[in-house]
Parts: C-alpha cells; structure tokens; sequence
C-alpha cells in the first residue's frame, strides 16, 4: 500500500492540531458539589488552615455542615500533622465541631484529648453514631467524666477505646448507650482484660452486634460464655488477647 505524500501532510497536521489553543482548567470553576468531594479527602488541619483560605467559593464549601459530618483527627502524627500542640489540636477540633452545626456523626479523636474537650463535643454532638477516642490520664482524669459525656449521645452506635490506662467501667458505658451495636477495645498493659469486662459487656450492652477485645490480659470460657449468652445479636466477635 503507497501513501502519497499530500496523505501524510493530512495525518501530521490532524495529529498535531487538537491540544494546540486548549488553556489550562481553573479549579476555581469546577462545580461546588466536584470541589467538595475533592477537598472533604483532606484532613480538618489542612481545611481549616489551607483550603477555606484559599478563595471565597472555597471558603463558602468548608463552611457547609455537610462538609463535618464525619471527622477524624486520630492519625495526624503518622501524616506528618503533629507537629502542632495539644492546644492548638483542641481548638481545631473545637472549630470542626461548631462547624458541623449539631450535624457530627462520626468522630475519631487522638491523645490531645481532655475532659473539657470531651465536655464540649458531648455538649453539641447529640446526633453522634460513631466515636474514637483514647482514654488515658492525664487526657480525662476520671471514668465519670467520660460516662457522662458519652450518655449525651443517645443514637450512639460505634465505640472504640484504644491506649487507655485506667480501668473502665464498662457496665456503666453500656448502660448510657443502649443502641450500641460495635464496640472495640484496644486494652493495655495497666487494665488488661479480663472475665469481669466480659461479663459486664454482656450484661449491659444486649444490642452489640460486633465486638473486638484487643491487648493484654486472661480472658475464659466463663467470660466467653457470657457474652454469647449476653448478646443475643453478636454477629462477628474478635478476640486477641495475650495471656499475661
């Protein structure tokens, strides 16, 4: 097959031409629904302290409460965002909250955590479904304060505790959240497991439908017994625990 030379002048300028006059897209003109699901990817520090900053329709999409229906504060150290105190970790946290506008139904918070943040999230979060959070001292200095906060989230669901170092009162945590359906405990060397947790979990929290004991202590079959006959509805359980 021969291809004349006026053929190949045709198929470079039609190879050439379609990208030559296109200008570059301004992210500012995207849709505000494609612009919020890019900039909800990114963690609370970097909206709160970059991207509302960035342009007013920006600023506009951070400040929707759908924007802080969920939020997660819990990795920063391993993304690098550490770098700032407790302090300004709480005011951040603080600043998210009051943006969800009562709308929070998830939050996932790390060791910056104190009673008078606790206090103040239980105070505008009664929608909340899911909750992470350390407890350990001297984050929350007593076990009252953290019933007292959890029992101001009626529709609570998810709970996990994870790098707590005093004992829980876990008959106590199911009776202020009778929905709860997924409980997660991360137990450390200071207050490891034990039949009495086991035991306490499935006298007060019949609802649970997922559980995960982690960490140290001497679980049994009298403790594993309880909680089968407990709670009725468990449908997934998952116990590591590492006899001391």
């Amino acid at each position: 097959m021969t291809i004349s030379a006026s053929s190949k002048k045709k198929m470079r300028t039609s190879s050439t031409s379609p990208m030559k006059d296109e200008e570059p897209r301004n992210w500012v003109d995207l849709p505000s629904e494609l612009t919020s699901l890019i900039l909800i990817r990114l963690s609370v520090t970097d909206i709160l302290e970059n991207a509302r900053k960035v342009c007013s329709p920006w600023r506009r999409i951070c400040k929707d409460p759908s924007m802080w229906r969920k939020i997660d504060m819990r990795d920063l150290a391993n993304r690098g965002m550490f770098k700032y105190n407790a302090d300004s970790m709480r005011r951040r946290c603080r600043d998210a909250v009051d943006l969800s506008q009562g709308g929070l139904l998830e939050i996932k918070i790390d060791r910056f955590v104190n009673d008078s943040l606790l206090s103040y999230i239980a105070d505008r979060s009664s929608n909340l479904k899911s909750f992470a959070l350390p407890v350990c001292y001297p984050s929350i200095t007593t076990i009252d304060e953290l019933v007292n906060a959890i029992a101001k989230f009626p529709f609570l669901e998810t709970l996990e505790f994870f790098d707590f170092l005093f004992i829980l009162d876990l008959k106590a945590i199911g009776h202020a959240c009778p929905q709860l359906k997924t409980l997660k405990i991360n137990f450390s060397g200071y207050t490891p497991c034990d039949d009495d947790d086991a035991i306490a979990i499935a006298e007060s929290m019949p609802e649970l439908r997922h559980l995960q004991l982690m960490g140290n202590g001497r679980l049994t079959d009298t403790g594993l017994n309880a909680i089968r006959d407990g709670c009725p509805h468990l449908e997934h359980l998952d116990v590591q625990i590492r006899h001391n």
